[in-house]
């Protein structure tokens, strides 16, 4: 793997300073994503020009992922991620600034989100490259859980759950904090030591650079296999979260209100942070592979339950199941691709791979509408939970520990 320039060796801190990096930074997502859609609903009482705030956000992964990748290959990540950062206390700023003179409006708000949307693709492709360059390659497993542990509990947990308590003081509030948080991110990140940028850096086109990697990936049987197995189950996942509210909320066969449909859905964050915890021993004593298997078999798991079933516990209890396992598959498949792709080529394959990903997302959720409206809502589940089963067949036949090893070997 090709090395890193960095000034002085691997100083111990930096993935500490990373680390609070990365806490600051998501407790500012997850208080922005709430709060905006909010911010939003005062503004108009469209449920779609609302939906289209979120929609905003999302909308520059599949569109700039590989460029992403591409400029994190060529250049300082370090300094990416500063950027990232500081655009958006720019944009975070300048909405509180708007909401204070009574001036906000949607379509504001939509290039405020889609600005914000940008610099979490650059800033997270960025930092997915980032850290082999300041953790030692055997620590590279627990940093990554770490660190997505850290994701889970920030973004999913704490964030929404603060911010929508902020929000009954004020919006600005909210959005205020999350810029505060943005530039401690930035502070933190000023603290790494070294030159975070590739020591093989192309003077080709972004479009040859992006091509480059597309191609190392195509040949990559292991990454290949695994993206391809994320981009099924990604769309899989998204038409249990599209169509699951329908299934659960009463008038709905579950029967909750919207509270319980609330602490359903927070047991993937729960499963997300035992993953966390259980991965490390898990591929010690069972292997990398095994951890890869167990998020097919808990989403699986995750899909089959509420076709068969009307019993939240169990419904809520698979998404436990399900959230463990895609935390698992996060730190493994990380790991994997920071150990195999050589360090020139690391930001676009990470971008490539989340691409895939984040393409699916909107087809799981459009084919899981039409299948709930022909078929109904419990052929949904049952349809993702065959098609995650036929996974098994790759994962047996390509992703085995002599797969893993050669590629890991090769670099």
């Amino acid at each position: 793997m090709a090395t890193i320039i960095r000034s002085i060796g691997l100083p111990r801190n930096n993935f500490w300073i990373l680390w609070g990096s990365t806490t600051a930074s998501n407790l500012a997502d997850g208080l922005f994503k709430i709060s905006l859609p909010i911010l939003a609903a005062g503004l108009t009482q469209s449920p779609g020009l609302v939906a289209g705030v979120t929609f905003a956000i999302t909308l520059p992964w599949p569109l700039l992922a590989l460029h992403a990748g591409a400029l994190a290959d060529r250049y300082n990540r370090r300094n990416m991620m500063i950027t990232a950062n500081l655009l958006r206390v720019v944009v975070l700023s300048t909405i509180v600034l708007f909401v204070a003179t009574k001036l906000v409006s949607i379509w504001m708000l939509y290039g405020c989100a889609l600005l914000l949307g940008i610099a979490e693709t650059f800033a997270d492709t960025a930092a997915m490259s980032l850290i082999p360059s300041i953790v030692q390659a055997g620590s590279l497993e627990k940093a990554n859980a770490r660190l997505v542990a850290t994701q889970t509990l920030t973004n999913e947990f704490i964030g929404p759950s603060l911010g929508g308590l902020l929000t009954t003081v004020g919006v600005a509030l909210t959005l205020g904090l999350s810029s505060g948080l943005y530039a401690l991110a930035m502070f933190f990140l000023l603290g790494l030591v070294g030159v975070f940028r590739s020591a093989n850096v192309e003077t080709s086109s972004i479009s040859a650079d992006i091509i480059e990697g597309l191609h190392y990936l195509a040949k990559q049987r292991l990454l290949r296999t695994l993206t391809l197995i994320v981009g099924v189950m990604a769309g899989c996942w998204s038409a249990w979260l599209a169509i699951l509210v329908v299934y659960v909320v009463e008038p709905g066969p579950v029967g909750l209100d919207k509270w319980g449909y609330g602490l359903l859905l927070a047991g993937i964050g729960v499963g997300g942070v035992i993953g966390a915890m259980i991965v490390n021993p898990i591929t010690q004593q069972l292997g990398r592979r095994w951890a890869i298997g167990m998020d097919i078999l808990g989403t699986f798991i995750m899909m089959l339950t509420p076709a068969i079933t009307t019993n939240p516990i169990l419904i809520g209890t698979a998404a436990i199941i399900g959230g463990m396992g895609g935390t698992m598959w996060s730190v493994v498949v990380a790991t994997l691709r920071q150990n195999i792709v050589p360090d020139y080529l690391l930001g676009r394959v990470s971008g490539a791979m989340r691409l895939v990903g984040w393409r699916t997302l909107p087809i799981g959720a459009a084919l899981a509408g039409i299948i709930a409206q022909t078929l109904g809502v419990r052929a949904v589940f049952a349809l993702g939970a065959g098609v995650t089963f036929l996974l098994f067949i790759p994962f047996f036949r390509i992703i085995t520990d002599e797969v893993i090893s050669t590629s890991l070997s090769q670099t």
